[in-house]
């Protein structure tokens, strides 16, 4: 494979790191195997809870793969060369969260062998068969952008003309595969929560707040672990994109909760009362909910200050808010909160199990494993090796399109 050797040296805290990774995802592993002898029954899903932690986890993820736009798209089109450096990460955080998306989904399918059917039996009027598209295709594109340009970077060659209209055309891909997700709840008359134009917009900007978020928190860990430095003009960039992101999905959630309840909608309110103050005392949600809220406004007190905006500390904190607040909000309530109470008016609370747990964080160490090991190779390609406690040196730019 490309460049795969680079990958296989390391220090011994990385290798540490990997071995971590690998034990996680050998539990989880254990658990799938008796999740495929037994069924769903090991999960906390129900007949009125058909979608959990799984489904959860895939949203959310779509949403942090389709968030690479907002650094490939500066860069690509508007020539912002501040990105050069991190354009790369991007893109690779972008692979491995497609991938982990995959995973999910394979592991919510019960029975591997259904997920060849869409292969099989394609439907186009299905919305599934179009997320297949998207998803697969946006996995392609990163694969080959990322391969290409890293290959010409090694060979300090400049890239194939023919790339870059493959460049341009994974921008608008990357928003489609978001709103193909959106598409697929929205497109269900039964879950009211779900029903609403803004869907798509919502998630987009969630996507645009938490995906850059994490590759902020990403590139100051390589600043303190590598000798790779993403420059504090990209920082500070990622950081206003992440700003005015934030603010707009704020705004979404608001704009939801005054339709519901100005309007009188009973099937909308009674979600939206679930997921806050619960219903008959079942509340499940509330305490992930107000948490998500109280995080999504501190980080955005944060956020909106300059002078707190522009200290590193502070914006590691600021984005490790804006990412667990909207974890919780897209990867928990948002789902959940859809089939409670049920269209019949049934309250089902769902509670994941613990082998359910484990599967997930097996998955997000298989995504982590995949990330570190692209950044391994990505960073040692401008010899500035991974976990590496050398002296800082300039990083070259790295597209040169």
């Amino acid at each position: 494979m490309f460049m795969l050797e680079k990958a296989i040296v390391g220090s011994r805290r990385y290798w540490l790191w990997i071995c971590l990774l690998a034990i996680v995802m050998g539990f989880g592993l254990a658990c799938y195997l008796r999740q495929l002898h037994l069924g769903l029954m090991i999960t906390g899903l129900s007949r009125d809870v058909t979608w959990g932690l799984y489904i959860a986890q895939f949203t959310f993820l779509v949403g942090v793969a389709a968030s690479a736009v907002m650094v490939v798209l500066p860069y690509y089109l508007h020539n912002f060369k501040a990105f050069a450096r991190i354009t790369i990460l991007g893109e690779f955080l972008a692979i491995a969260a497609v991938i982990m998306c995959m995973l999910f989904i394979f592991v919510d399918m019960g029975q591997p062998a259904r997920v060849l059917n869409v292969l099989l039996y394609p439907t186009p009027h299905s919305m599934m068969f179009w997320d297949m598209i998207s998803l697969g295709g946006y996995l392609a594109l990163n694969a080959v952008i990322a391969l290409v340009t890293l290959r010409a970077e090694r060979e300090g060659v400049t890239p194939p003309r023919w790339i870059k209209p493959v460049i341009i055309l994974s921008i608008p891909w990357a928003v489609s595969i978001h709103t193909v997700t959106a598409f697929l709840y929205s497109g269900l008359p039964g879950r009211s929560l779900w029903l609403t134009a803004i869907l798509a917009p919502r998630f987009l900007a969630s996507a645009f707040a938490s995906g850059p978020a994490l590759l902020i928190l990403l590139c100051l860990l390589l600043a303190r672990l590598t000798r790779f430095s993403a420059g504090r003009e990209a920082i500070q960039k990622l950081a206003v994109i992440v700003t005015y992101a934030m603010v707009i999905s704020v705004f979404f959630v608001l704009m939801e909760f005054f339709t519901a309840f100005y309007s009188h909608i009973p099937e909308h309110t009674e979600s939206l009362r679930y997921m806050f103050v619960g219903i008959d005392g079942r509340t499940g949600l509330a305490p992930w909910m107000w948490t998500s809220m109280i995080l999504a406004l501190a980080s955005l007190v944060l956020l909106l200050a300059p002078r707190y905006r522009q200290n590193e500390r502070l914006l590691a904190v600021a984005c490790g808010m804006v990412f667990i607040s909207l974890w919780i909000d897209k990867g928990i309530g948002l789902i959940v909160a859809a089939f409670v109470p049920s269209p019949v008016g049934a309250v089902t609370e769902y509670s994941p199990t613990l082998p359910e747990a484990l599967i997930c964080l097996a998955i997000w160490a298989a995504g982590s494993l995949i990330l570190t090991v692209l950044y391994k190779i990505a960073l040692s390609v401008r010899e500035a090796p991974v976990f590496s406690s050398a002296p800082a040196t300039r990083v070259e730019v790295l597209h040169e399109a």
